[in-house]
């Protein structure tokens, strides 16, 4: 599974902030990583450098393998309350995605069919 993390002008922390949200990322999303081949984190400040509440948004967007990508956003005062808010979200995501190719018995379901 590869992350990638992308920043605006605005936000600080360069590398250490890049290896973080890598690093948190790979752990917290472990389960899915027979199904993600790819994670894009991008983020960004609202406000562009001015103080304000919930003014830092992170965008997570997971490709998974012969699926739609799966989208999430969260807006919190701190980068890192963001980011793990956005992960959060996404888990819940792909478990409601993933969840849905799989029937109650766990076979895989028309659903998966290629076209």
């Amino acid at each position: 599974m590869q992350v990638q993390v992308h920043t605006d002008d605005h936000i600080q922390g360069g590398e250490s902030l890049a290896q973080w949200i890598q690093d948190e990322a790979g752990t917290r999303l472990a389960r899915f990583r027979d199904y993600i081949t790819r994670v894009e984190v991008f983020l960004t400040d609202v406000d562009a450098g001015k103080s304000g509440a919930e003014d830092k948004r992170c965008r997570i967007e997971a490709r998974v393998a012969s699926r739609q990508p799966v989208a999430v956003t969260a807006e919190a005062d701190k980068m890192a309350a963001a980011f793990i808010s956005a992960v959060d979200k996404l888990m819940r995501a792909l478990d409601a995605d993933l969840g849905r190719a799989k029937d109650r018995h766990g076979r895989d379901t028309i659903r998966d069919a290629q076209e």
